[in-house]
């Protein structure tokens, strides 16, 4: 019998080693896609900055974000990579090297699921339906790192001349999945327990689009 036990061959990375963020704002069309590998990795270091992970290649409407099953497109994200045979390898190059990779939604996330929290929904808020809500999601390795996002928020220190420019280059770098006249309106992280608060970051701003 040999001396030592065998090794284990790691199970690979779990969905507490990441975090779900997204992109929101309003547009006249939530549901776009694109491959751009390089025009998703313009705009994941903008935002995320030097971490590693997952652009997911579509934006959505809130409602299109969780199946009827209750299952977010960030995990789907997830289980997505943790189908690929070189799962541990792409693992690595996350946590060493930064390296963000892009995924592409499967198509059932395409259609509308409709949450318990209809506050988005036309009959409850029509101005929803003028000024149509849209998300852009990210998944991202832990890091005790700031993200882009947030590094720059503080660096600007409420001083929104020293924060146009980072927000102006965002912007234009949406554009080729969300083009003009979509409005970025901010950044978020995802809750999967409390879903519902994304719909807030809509419903804070209604207001001001009533009375447009």
């Amino acid at each position: 019998m040999p001396d030592t036990a065998p090794a284990t061959i790691p199970a690979g990375p779990t969905p507490d080693d990441f975090a779900s963020f997204y992109l929101y704002g309003l547009t006249n069309n939530p549901y776009q896609q694109s491959t751009d590998f390089d025009k998703f990795g313009e705009l994941y270091k903008l935002v995320i900055g030097a971490h590693g992970g997952f652009s997911i290649a579509s934006t959505f409407h809130p409602y299109q974000l969780l199946n009827p099953a209750g299952v977010s497109v960030w995990y789907t994200a997830f289980a997505q990579f943790y189908a690929q045979p070189n799962r541990i390898e792409m693992f690595g190059e996350m946590t060493l090297e930064k390296t963000p990779f892009l995924v592409a939604p499967p198509a059932s996330f395409a259609e509308y699921n409709v949450w318990p929290d209809t506050r988005l929904t036309q009959a409850e808020n029509p101005v929803f339906s003028r000024y149509i809500p849209f998300v852009l999601p990210f998944l991202v390795r832990k890091d005790p790192e700031a993200l882009r996002w947030d590094a720059e928020l503080a660096a600007a220190d409420g001083d929104r001349e020293r924060l146009s420019w980072y927000l102006d280059a965002v912007k234009q770098a949406l554009r080729f999945v969300q083009p003009a006249p979509a409005l970025l309106l901010g950044f978020g992280e995802f809750d999967e327990q409390h879903p519902e608060h994304l719909i807030e970051k809509f419903i804070n701003c209604r207001h001001l689009l009533e009375a447009r």
